[in-house]
């Protein structure tokens, strides 16, 4: 029997994706027209499926491209938007609004390279982030048991969800995809033993992307 239902989409394409730079909270200008478009097809889809299973709460962070993603989300499916300061990216410091490349040569690698140190004055560790994050939502879970909650969401998030549910621990190398208003769903098993078991049922399911607002290869 399954219990809770999360399902995370990763907000469409922003401005700061395009121009390759730091979209932190001080300079994220929101979604490109394509982002539009490719979260109107997932709330689409997600629509028809609310008819016939509807989700519980809809719950997304304060960053501009987070909130024009879960308005979208919220008028499709007829849903008020809970904003919560946990569900935000991480931390960029001195980083926002700067090249990528620039912000990685600096520091070496991208953030998950050196997971323990800063990529900027100011900023977030990797590690650091992922553990408040999973915190963040391991506590949200908690308070929505045998609920179903959509999340719109940072790639950041959907990793953060994946390290806290599949039991990973800190500084490992795999990664994941998130790609541009992808669907990813876990599932919380209840069996007829009590036994409890969190599966992930679909990773970075884009299929509702097909035709012209498809992402464009990073």
């Amino acid at each position: 029997m399954i219990t809770t239902e999360l399902v995370f989409i990763r907000h469409g394409e922003a401005q700061c994706n395009v121009d390759g730079v730091v979209g932190g909270p001080a300079t994220c200008t929101g979604l490109t027209t394509r982002g539009y478009a490719q979260v109107t097809l997932a709330a689409t889809r997600l629509a028809a499926e609310h008819r016939s299973t509807p989700f519980t709460a809809l719950y997304t962070g304060p960053r501009l491209r987070l909130r024009q993603t879960g308005e979208i989300l919220g008028q499709a499916l007829g849903l008020p938007v809970g904003t919560h300061p946990g569900l935000d990216g991480p931390v960029h410091g001195a980083a926002d609004g700067k090249p990528w490349t620039e912000v990685k040569t600096a520091a070496g690698g991208a953030p998950h390279v050196h997971p323990d140190q800063p990529w900027a004055e100011g900023s977030d560790t990797w590690n650091g982030y992922l553990q408040r994050a999973s915190a963040f939502l391991r506590n949200l879970i908690a308070a929505h048991e045998g609920d179903r909650l959509l999340f719109a969401a940072h790639g950041e998030t959907v990793i953060a969800a994946h390290t806290l549910l599949l039991g990973l621990g800190p500084g490992t190398d795999a990664g994941f995809v998130v790609s541009h208003a992808s669907i990813s769903r876990w599932q919380h098993h209840l069996n007829r033993l009590g036994q409890h078991r969190w599966l992930l049922k679909v990773h970075n399911d884009a299929a509702h992307l097909a035709g012209p607002a498809a992402e464009p290869t990073p």
